[in-house]
């Protein structure tokens, strides 16, 4: 994905709020569960992760190779991820 498509999604997410959290117990399955079907119903979501920055950027490293999506902007807390949803 090029520059240009990550600024577009990046002004897209930008109204959203996080529809996943992750909180103490870390990135679980019913977890990794909840972020694709997310993923599958919305393509672009935000997901809160509530931890240390190293952990953080684990994390979203994770959440990404697990689900095959792609990290488009992390801000502190928040990581913005996409994956196109070929059925739409």
């Amino acid at each position: 994905m090029n520059s240009a498509d990550k600024k577009k999604l990046r002004a897209q997410a930008h109204s959203l709020k996080p529809v996943i959290m992750i909180g103490q117990s870390g990135l679980t399955a019913a977890v990794l569960a909840e972020i694709e079907l997310a993923l599958n119903s919305h393509e672009l979501i935000k997901v809160r992760i509530r931890a240390e920055r190293d952990d953080r950027k684990l994390i979203s490293e994770k959440i990404c190779a697990d689900t095959g999506a792609e990290l488009i902007q992390s801000i502190g807390q928040i990581a913005v991820i996409y994956r196109l949803n070929p059925d739409k």
